[in-house]
């Protein structure tokens, strides 16, 4: 039972536990311990993201299962709102090919009776009460249990809890032993806002800024982040905020398609690197769906026509366009352009940069019908940029009457 009875205070609960630390070649890669000691710095309300009294247990070391069990136990039966961490390897009995969490005493040989179910932790959380669970992982997989990751797309059986986090693959190069770059980021986002971030954006730019190994499972998925709605949390201050000029092109003349590079690269707190990685991958559905749960977000912190919204639109065009997704990214420069046009008046490079990647887009389609489809719409928005050269309008205007004229092929070359 989960209720408060009369008078009762209503407290929160940050369980943080430390398991086996993955270790390669004699080479400390995953250092859960350190990770608990720099969590423990952050005030427990922060980390919480609540102002209730906040109960603290950090479980480091723990060599038996039980006693990590009765600590799930107690934190998954307070009332109010609960931050689960966990951090160290994921292992698997051989035997039954569950999953574990390895801790401080486990044996390779002895997996069922040294380390903790999988299933346990997921039976703890099961009767949380829905939206006041949030489960924060930064894990390693040995070679016994990432096959078992693989074969179900991610750690099995997590009910309700918003559950956020990486596990990074066997073999990956040795890390130093000291803070993850998944946990460093958490912690510094939260230490550089003024107002706490949603954990939604925490995650997104922790993993971003993380370096991950190649492989790396990052949860939840793109694709299960896409379908989540926009977070209503604390929005990034405006000096977190993606960099407006161009999200991923440069300014320029139209007919000059827009370039791959993305700026900020491989600074910390931006999680267009990872978005670029995922899409240059040609993970190109999980790159899309991030990027569209960012501008969920940006429209809702900052509304339908902001510029930071606007930027996330062109940032999906692009996106498309790498994908082959002409029509796509032809409707969404010109959308964006549309706004930019608006808000920012003619003279605005902006507007001209958006359409430019609208007319590439448009004169990259092969198929007739959709070009046809698009093309008024394209034309309409070229005729009301006075700065345009005209030859832009007459080429558009021509290929449009060509694709209308009835006895041609289909497929239709630029």
């Amino acid at each position: 039972m989960y209720l408060i009875g009369p008078g009762q205070q209503q407290r929160g609960h940050v369980l943080l536990i430390a398991g086996d630390a993955a270790v390669r070649r004699g080479t400390v890669q995953l250092a859960p311990s350190a990770n608990l000691a720099a969590l423990a710095m952050v005030p427990a309300s922060v980390l919480l993201g609540s102002g209730l009294p906040t109960d603290t247990v950090c479980l480091d070391g723990a060599r038996d299962p039980n006693t990590v069990l009765a600590r799930l136990r107690a934190a998954a039966a307070t009332p109010g709102p609960l931050l689960l961490y966990l951090s160290g390897r994921l292992t698997a009995d051989r035997r039954g090919r569950g999953l574990y969490l390895a801790l401080a005493g486990t044996a390779r040989a002895a997996v069922r009776y040294t380390a903790l179910p999988w299933d346990w932790l997921v039976g703890e959380l099961r009767g949380r009460p829905a939206g006041l669970t949030t489960v924060l992982l930064d894990l390693a997989a040995d070679k016994e249990a990432w096959p078992l990751l693989q074969e179900c797309g991610g750690l099995p059986g997590l009910p309700s809890p918003e559950v956020y986090g990486v596990v990074c693959p066997p073999g990956f190069a040795a890390g130093s032993g000291t803070v993850s770059g998944y946990t460093r980021h958490w912690i510094e986002q939260l230490r550089r806002s003024p107002s706490r971030p949603a954990d939604v954006q925490l995650h997104a730019l922790a993993a971003g800024a993380a370096g991950l190994p190649p492989g790396a499972l990052v949860l939840p998925t793109a694709r299960e982040l896409g379908m989540r709605p926009g977070p209503q949390q604390q929005p990034l201050p405006p000096q977190q905020q993606p960099d407006r000029q161009g999200s991923w092109q440069e300014a320029g003349a139209p007919a000059v398609p827009p370039s791959d590079r993305v700026p900020g690269e491989g600074s910390g707190g931006d999680p267009r690197p990872h978005i670029h990685a995922l899409a240059t991958a040609g993970r190109h559905s999980e790159a899309a769906a991030l990027a569209r749960a960012w501008e969920e977000h940006v429209r809702h912190a900052y509304g339908f026509s902001s510029p930071e919204a606007v930027q996330w639109a062109e940032i999906r065009a692009d996106l498309a366009r790498m994908a082959g997704d002409f029509l796509l990214a032809t409707g969404l420069w010109i959308g964006a352009c549309r706004v930019r046009l608006a808000g920012q008046g003619a003279a605005d490079p902006e507007v001209y940069a958006a359409a430019a990647g609208a007319l590439y887009c448009w004169s990259r389609l092969r198929d007739r019908a959709s070009a046809v489809e698009s093309g008024p719409e394209l034309l309409a928005l070229l005729g009301a940029l006075p700065a345009l050269e005209p030859r832009y309008l007459r080429l558009v205007q021509a290929r449009l009457e060509a694709l209308r004229a009835p006895d041609l092929p289909r497929a239709v070359p630029t």
